[in-house]
């Protein structure tokens, strides 16, 4: 098992200047971190391939695992050459994994911000046919470079532990797998007991986060919540301090065999350095006594 961080967990300080992506890798080794996943918020780096190319060396150098890289996408599109044109731009990420030397991708198939009505079964049945179609093109175009493609459950429309299962077996590709997320259930109001139960068996990495959570009745006042599908309040929390049951939800990870990277995504209100660095000593400190 490797303790890592996803570079989205340090976006206030990325977004204000204050740190770089290569101070990124310098800080996860400098603070016991093991590998980083890359989210190109704050900053990019398929236009910037001197950048690109730097990221490397700066990682091979500090001893941290480019582990995956996380990007929006949406195949839902409407119609032929906007869905074209979609793909085409993943595909552009594709190979700058390969620039990278990164093995592991995730991307979305739908947009991550979507009214109610995009939320329901209808809707996904109905776009499903994108979704594969998208998913499978990317999957095959990244098969011959040895990437493992995946769907995560995130964003709001393709978040249920059935719904990702409906794409991963619809796809049908050997390195087409799951990110999983063992809070992300939780947007969808599913137990992340039982989300993350299900879809340990397709899980070619693990996203560890922590949430409050308030009932949809009582609003918990300002601070920065956000509602899952069906109106539950949810606030990002460091790993260990929030309501999951991490314990439990390591154990259920360790008794299927899994003994990949974990990364661990801080997106609450403290302050994300200090937040980061709690959040991966609770991690594993978590792991060993799960």
């Amino acid at each position: 098992m490797k303790i890592g961080l996803s570079t989205y967990s340090l976006l206030p300080a990325l977004k204000s200047g204050e740190m770089t992506v290569l101070d990124v890798i310098e800080w996860i080794a400098e603070n016991g971190g093991e590998h980083m996943e890359i989210v190109p918020y704050g900053f990019t780096l398929v236009d910037q391939p001197e950048l690109a190319d730097s990221v490397r060396a700066k990682a091979q150098e500090a001893g941290i695992e480019l582990s995956n890289y996380s990007m929006p996408a949406n195949f839902v599109q409407d119609g032929e050459e906007a869905f074209q044109a979609e793909v085409a731009r993943v595909k552009e990420h594709v190979d700058l994994l390969r620039r990278l030397g990164i093995k592991h991708m995730r991307h979305d198939v739908t947009a991550f911000t979507l009214p109610p009505e995009k939320m329901t079964i209808q809707w996904f049945e109905e776009n499903l046919a994108w979704m594969v179609r998208g998913s499978r093109m990317i999957a095959d175009y990244a098969a011959p470079y040895g990437i493992t493609t995946t769907i995560e459950n995130h964003g709001f429309s393709v978040q249920a532990s059935d719904r990702v299962q409906r794409v991963l077996q619809a796809v049908n590709r050997p390195n087409f797998k799951t990110t999983l997320d063992i809070g992300n259930f939780l947007c969808a109001d599913e137990n992340p007991l039982v989300g993350v139960r299900r879809n340990l068996p397709y899980a070619s990495l693990v996203h560890v986060k922590d949430f409050y959570i308030r009932p949809y009745d009582e609003p918990p006042g300002g601070g920065e919540w956000f509602t899952s599908a069906h109106g539950t309040f949810l606030r990002g929390a460091i790993v260990g301090h929030g309501d999951l049951d991490v314990r439990r939800l390591f154990r259920l990870i360790k008794q299927s065999g899994y003994d990949g990277c974990l990364t661990i995504e801080f997106e609450g209100m403290e302050e994300c350095r200090s937040a980061s660095r709690i959040a991966m000593d609770n991690a594993r400190r978590l792991w060993e006594e799960a």
